[in-house]
């Protein structure tokens, strides 16, 4: 995963040269925001000038997905303060998909702040590398905005691949996806997190929680 984040990095750190940004800014984002899909939108609303009010809400907005990352992460395995503190401001959607899956149910709480501070690493070193050599990366490469979205597709393969014999599960969440984009098309992504989990719930009581488990690590 974190080589997979290092040339998402690269992207993101050249983005921000080609938007005549200095190249700091590709450090400090990735070090202090640290929220993937957002920091690509947060390059554009930097340039706009934009009211830091409106910064905030769309913050809000684009990340609330972790309230529900919440229900599930492992934060109990983590001891002390300042790590369950950097545990939870690490908490990406990459960090989540690697630490609850089946695999990393044995691991301790030192592995998941260590994964998670390892897979930083690579995202603030991709991106300040791809900001200090953006100056050679052509204007015409376009399609650096879409790296997160590529990602993001890649991880719910696996997750469709590694739960092959949970198909009610992405069915649920493809309809969920669907029904926010028709019903609430400005507030898509949390729209469809109420429904998924909605769904979930309704799914585990009505079989009387014999799906309680697959539910919980989808």
């Amino acid at each position: 995963m974190g080589l997979g984040l290092l040339p998402l990095g690269l992207a993101f750190g050249v983005l921000i040269t080609h938007a005549g940004l200095p190249w700091w800014c590709a450090s400090l984002f990735t070090a202090v925001v640290y929220a993937g899909s957002f920091e690509f939108l947060l390059v554009n609303l930097a340039l706009a000038v934009t009211p830091l009010a409106t910064v905030a809400l769309t913050a809000f907005l684009v990340n609330v997905r972790h309230v529900f990352y919440a229900l599930s992460f492992p934060l109990d395995r983590v001891r002390g303060r300042l790590a369950r503190a950097y545990s939870t401001f690490a908490l990406t959607d990459e960090a989540y998909a690697l630490t609850t899956g089946e695999q990393a149910r044995s691991w301790s709480g030192a592995r998941i702040v260590w994964l998670q501070v390892f897979m930083q690493l690579y995202w603030v070193g991709g991106a300040t590398a791809g900001a200090l050599l953006g100056s050679v990366v052509p204007n015409s490469v376009t399609g650096l905005d879409f790296a997160m979205t590529a990602l993001f597709a890649v991880l719910a393969l696996d997750a469709v691949r590694e739960r092959r014999g949970d198909l009610p599960t992405p069915v649920l969440a493809l309809l969920s996806a669907l029904a926010a984009r028709l019903l609430f098309p400005g507030q898509m992504l949390l729209a469809a997190f109420v429904l998924f989990t909605a769904a979930l719930l309704a799914r585990q009581f009505t079989t009387g929680g014999r799906t309680g488990e697959g539910a919980s690590r989808a």
